[in-house]
């Protein structure tokens, strides 16, 4: 009797200590942090889409008509400022170069017997003048026959790489025909559009900024090593995309980057009075983002944020909260719109702090 007395007391024990378990878990459960916005100046890197190209690049076209006699490069060939590159046929501006050299030595005759005779009175002074006239012309035709025959070997007017060569040997050639292009990498611009808002803040912070230095983020995801520098922006907005752009100028010494690459530059931008919160308080369906909003009575409501822009562990708001609304900051998963829960509060800037943001 005594044994079994002992017994119903030790199960009645056991049974009070594991409700109180279950109301400790309870209790643990529906207590939860919240937090509120934090207002402060920040920059944030941001990442725009840029199509890269040389700082020189130009199309090599033939000025004269002909064959493609002779070609002295290759393709991707880096070549030096003055090297010849083509010939086109030239005997055809040879001969009309010897044509003119005959008729300036012509009218070269001429001017001097008509000089001597204009000097004995026998004729008059008009005549050498016209004599003279006949030279100047013929010295001029002979000058510009020089410069036809000069065209035919083609140059390079600066050093640079060679692109594609799309004729080949013997080729009849026309004037302005495309014969390649050549591009100088040694610099290299990147060229991309900014948000007119984005464009107002880098122009009126100035001195937030620091610099106009940027990174050049290549299309393998790696940094190239040179530092560029916005040198220019452009003078009006697209008006189909409310955009600007941007040209920033990078070294490029190890000829690494060609024209017409793709990647992101990287561009430090400073926020006035950015609200921000952390990541974690948020949840998202059909790719919109929420938070839980905590009103007086510790009721949950969930409600739609805009995010401008992520930073680590971090959401820069445009639209949703103000500094003085509460959300809940942890266990989003778990509970549920209009439900009732115990909270406590967390200051947002331990909050934030925790999080390691890096703000000016």
């Amino acid at each position: 009797m005594k044994r079994a007395a002992s017994g119903i007391a030790l199960s009645v024990l056991l049974l009070f200590v594991g409700c109180n378990n279950k109301k400790e878990e309870k209790e643990e459960v529906t207590t939860y942090p919240i937090t509120s916005p934090v207002k402060m100046d920040t920059v944030i890197n941001k990442e725009y889409v840029t199509q890269i190209q040389s700082v020189k690049n130009i199309e090599i076209r033939a000025q004269e008509k002909g064959f493609l006699e002779k070609i002295y490069v290759d393709e991707g060939q880096f070549v030096h400022a003055g090297q010849t590159l083509f010939r086109i046929m030239p005997q055809l501006y040879q001969a009309e170069l010897m044509k003119s050299k005959a008729e300036v030595e012509q009218a070269n005759i001429e001017l001097r017997n008509a000089s001597t005779l204009a000097n004995n009175n026998i004729v008059s002074k008009n005549e050498r003048a016209m004599a003279k006239a006949k030279l100047d012309a013929a010295n001029a035709e002979m000058k510009l026959a020089q410069i036809h025959l000069s065209f035919t070997d083609i140059k390079a007017p600066f050093s640079g790489i060679i692109n594609r060569i799309p004729l080949k040997l013997g080729s009849l050639v026309d004037e302005g025909d495309l014969l390649t292009s050549l591009s100088d990498n040694t610099n290299v611009y990147t060229y991309f559009n900014v948000s007119e808002p984005e464009y107002l803040n880098y122009q009126t912070h100035a001195a937030d900024r620091g610099s106009k230095e940027v990174t050049l983020i290549m299309a393998n995801g790696d940094a190239l090593p040179q530092k560029g520098e916005i040198q220019t922006i452009e003078g009006e907005f697209d008006n189909e995309t409310g955009n600007i752009a941007f040209r920033a100028k990078f070294p490029n010494p190890d000829k690494l980057l060609r024209n017409g690459e793709t990647g992101k530059v990287r561009m430090t931008l400073p926020l006035r009075n950015a609200l921000i919160i952390p990541q974690k308080a948020t949840y998202e369906i059909q790719d919109q983002k929420y938070v839980f909003v905590v009103d007086k009575n510790g009721v949950l409501k969930s409600r739609n944020i805009k995010v401008a822009y992520e930073l680590p562990d971090l959401y820069v708001l445009t639209s949703g909260l103000s500094q003085g609304d509460k959300f809940l900051l942890e266990g989003v998963q778990k509970v549920k719109d209009d439900q009732k829960v115990k909270v406590k509060f967390q200051d947002p800037n331990k909050v934030i702090q925790s999080l390691k943001l890096k703000a000016e």
